[in-house]
């Protein structure tokens, strides 16, 4: 089948959205289909955030089928249109969402939020099929859009590569330095605990991290090397003591999965959204109120009992381990 992949990209910056793409395109075409991906840039400051759904609307798509994966590229016309949402643009009213975005409450933002959640409802009622890539990006859909779609889970990059190994003397973070991945609870978090911390990647934050650590005198404790290789990071999964994950309200959260496929449980808050879907306190994980004094005393609780330690590792490694890209290419082109 002829498949295209419709993806928006804010340009100079790669996540975890782009590696969705790259992983969809390529397990599309390992499975037999003639599959390509199409991006084109997306702006969020709100004098602009309708030139890019209004590109999508006149982007010539000649498929089979279309899978759309984010906003705006959902506006794309086709009438065989599969959406499988990532997340969706709200207004900086929602603290998640913030970052991204200049909205604010005065009378012409509000208005203009209420036309992208008119034209949003609109474009994504349009889908032969509606799927989530989160029961939180459902819950989501359904509360700003009135629309019901599917959670559909899907394995983390690296998947293939990561292995248990032994349990060291640090937790790891690996995400992007910002404040919606919260990596200053981490930090904070070592003040109140007697462990290491690794926390890769790189982001606006990271002198107020490095300043942060200073001031707490947990600096000799913390390593930050910014952004690591596919196999720096294979090899800090596979020797940690745990991964500790607390970001806001996270759509779906592949530290989570690629912590588990190493067999290391994870330390999150209870407000860190598609994360719970994954972490359960006690079990594969320990869920904490996202304070200094919980995230430290968690970290402590895994380097006192690092049997029990493995033991919620393993239970994460189970919980993933029927994640594969042959169903989801099966559920989408089906």
């Amino acid at each position: 089948m002829d498949i295209l992949v419709c993806g928006a990209q804010k340009p100079f910056m790669h996540g975890g959205a782009e590696m969705h793409m790259d992983n969809l395109t390529a397990a599309l075409i390992q499975a037999g289909h003639n599959a390509e991906l199409v991006r084109l840039p997306v702006a969020w400051e709100k004098d602009r955030i309708f030139d890019s759904p209004l590109a999508w609307r006149t982007v010539p798509v000649d498929a089979e089928l279309v899978i759309a994966l984010n906003f705006p590229s959902y506006f794309v016309s086709h009438p065989n249109k599969v959406v499988w949402l990532l997340h969706q643009h709200r207004g900086a009213y929602d603290a998640a969402e913030a970052e991204w975005s200049d909205f604010g409450l005065d009378d012409h933002a509000i208005e203009m939020q209420r036309q992208l959640t008119e034209w949003d409802c609109r474009a994504l009622a349009e889908a032969t099929k509606l799927f989530t890539t989160s029961g939180v990006v459902a819950d989501r859909l359904a509360r700003y859009n009135g629309l019901t779609g599917r959670p559909l889970y899907h394995p983390a990059p690296l998947t293939d590569r990561l292995t248990p190994g032994p349990f060291g003397d640090y937790v790891l973070s690996p995400t992007r330095l910002e404040h919606n991945k919260r990596p200053d609870r981490i930090v904070d978090g070592l003040a109140h605990s007697g462990v290491r911390a690794v926390i890769t990647g790189r982001g606006s934050l990271a002198e107020q991290l490095h300043d942060s650590a200073e001031r707490q005198h947990v600096a000799d404790r913390l390593d930050m090397p910014g952004f690591v290789s596919d196999e720096e990071l294979v090899r800090l999964y596979a020797n940690a003591l745990a991964v500790a994950y607390a970001p806001l309200d996270e759509d779906y959260g592949y530290v989570t999965l690629q912590a588990f496929q190493a067999g290391k449980p994870v330390v999150t808050s209870s407000d860190s959204g598609g994360v719970l879907e994954w972490v359960e306190d006690g079990v594969t994980g320990l869920i904490t109120d996202g304070s200094p004094e919980q995230m430290g005393a968690a970290f402590d609780r895994l380097a006192a009992d690092k049997d029990w330690a493995a033991r919620l590792g393993e239970a994460g490694r189970r919980r993933v381990k029927d994640l594969n890209w042959t169903t989801v290419v099966e559920t989408l082109t089906s």
